[in-house]
């Protein structure tokens, strides 16, 4: 069978959907310099030929390869002046791509999971992964991924000490929706000297304690450790995470806390740290 008419020059909607791209790209290419005018037909349209072609197509594949336009250029010219930018280059798509691995790594943590705690760090889903189904609440995950953002995996993982004994402990997750639920309540009706704030600190304080000596018996501090030296040897990627500081973070987030519940969370912040307090200088007033 014979061949079909060969033609010596073609269109640049041809050349274009040969070489995989548009005309309005090759045009684009024409006027920066990259891939020089051709001969026009009696037409006056462009018509490229072989040679247009072989560079056309070699265009395409360094732009594909991610090299700049105007490294392309200075590849055509030699590769000594763009041995810099490949470098530049290889190390960006390695980049990229461990940023890919992370993304697939955390999408497959969050099937398996079957839940939002799989997106979470792998430090604090191996501390729950052990709890029930509907164990955790979506409260809870919210208050460990707040935590995970300020202190990073590290402060997250101690915090879900607190989720695991207040999922095994029905006791202490009664009182605790209890305390939650008179907290709500110090709303901006409430004034910030109302003698119930006292009493409720101090029930928040006594609850916190029996949260830190359930976590003490449980053994779930032996275990954290254990955890901990596992996590040591891929710290780095997720710690970086972590870039804010705590009063950063405070001017960030929006609580919308009333008068009367920033006084009752100072007070609490009080009671279980009294050793932190000042005492005031003798003398004084």
């Amino acid at each position: 069978m014979p061949l079909p008419p060969i033609p010596r020059r073609v269109k640049i909607g041809d050349a274009a959907a040969f070489a995989g791209t548009t005309p309005r790209a090759i045009r684009h290419y024409h006027a920066i310099g990259l891939l020089a005018e051709p001969d026009r037909g009696s037409d006056d349209r462009r018509r490229y030929g072989y040679d247009d072609m072989m560079r056309l197509l070699w265009i395409r594949k360094m732009a594909d390869a991610g090299i700049s336009l105007d490294d392309i250029r200075t590849g055509f010219d030699g590769t000594a002046g763009i041995e810099q930018s490949l470098a530049q280059l290889e190390e960006t798509l390695a980049s990229k791509a461990a940023a890919i691995e992370a993304q697939r790594t955390a999408v497959h943590r969050f099937r398996e999971a079957g839940s939002r705690l799989g997106l979470l760090s792998p430090l604090v889903g191996g501390r729950l992964r052990d709890l029930p189904p509907g164990a955790l609440r979506s409260t809870d995950l919210d208050t460990l991924l707040v935590t995970e953002r300020i202190f990073g995996p590290v402060g997250a993982a101690v915090q879900a000490d607190r989720f695991i004994v207040l999922a095994t402990h029905p006791e202490l997750r009664a009182e605790e929706d209890r305390l939650a639920e008179a907290e709500s309540a110090l709303d901006d009706t409430v004034c910030p000297d109302d003698p119930r704030i006292e009493d409720l600190a101090a029930r928040r304080c006594a609850h916190e304690n029996a949260l830190a000596a359930a976590i003490d018996r449980s053994g779930l501090d032996e275990a954290l450790e254990d955890l901990l030296d596992q996590h040591d040897e891929h710290a780095g990627q997720e710690e970086s995470e972590a870039t804010m500081s705590t009063l950063e973070a405070i001017g960030k987030m929006p609580y919308d806390f009333s008068p009367a519940r920033v006084r009752y969370e100072e007070r609490v912040i009080e009671l279980l740290h009294p050793a932190d307090q000042v005492p005031p200088a003798a003398g004084g007033h």
